[in-house]
């Protein structure tokens, strides 16, 4: 159980901490609405008036976690002139991310029975934004499709590494080695040229 005192009107951000505390601890199937409220102090109800059920709390969740990687994203981007360096910061930071909370990258990228809420494709929306400033600034040629595409396989090429960092396949020394060589491919490839700004 969390020390962390709470007061009224900070509920759901308690609610939120302790699921995340939960989370990386037990994984998905360890999170209830009433578990959090016995952990937190509550009544078994009161977790009810922020999530109105236990796929609205991984809704938020996942929305937050979004927000932090972006977060770290655009640190990373932030005052990188040397696009080499911008994208070795950006993809360490996005591994990193993944691996200390493998668990809730996970679960952004899950799908709920219903879909996902606006407000968390919103949030997924932002860390591609935040990804695609890396790339530099567009040009009068700039092809969008192949620009998606080097998105979408940074991502997927960055958690795949992280992956097996998580799982103990490699250590994470070699992660980040991996993590250096992959961009080394990417960044001297065909696509990237197509892409990715100098700038």
């Amino acid at each position: 159980m969390s020390d962390r005192p709470f007061h009224h009107g900070n509920l759901r951000t308690a609610l939120l901490d302790e699921a995340l505390v939960v989370l990386r601890g037990s994984g998905v199937d360890g999170l209830s609405l009433r578990d959090l409220a016995r952990r937190v102090g509550v009544s078994h109800g009161a977790p009810r008036s922020h999530f109105v059920d236990r796929q609205a709390l991984l809704d938020a969740l996942a929305e937050a976690g979004f927000h932090r990687l972006t977060n770290e994203v655009r640190r990373a981007v932030a005052g990188q002139h040397d696009v080499r360096e911008r994208f070795l910061r950006v993809a360490r930071a996005y591994v990193d991310f993944a691996i200390d909370d493998a668990a809730l990258m996970d679960l952004m990228f899950q799908t709920g029975p219903g879909g996902r809420p606006e407000a968390v494709s919103s949030a997924a929306r932002d860390l591609f934004d935040a990804l695609d400033s890396a790339m530099g600034p567009r040009d009068g040629g700039t092809d969008e499709g192949a620009r998606d595409t080097f998105k979408m396989l940074f991502a997927a090429s960055m958690q795949g590494i992280a992956a097996l960092v998580a799982a103990h396949r490699i250590s994470r020394t070699d992660g980040d080695r991996l993590v250096g060589d992959a961009m080394e491919m990417m960044l001297g490839s065909d696509l990237a040229a197509r892409t990715v700004s100098a700038r």
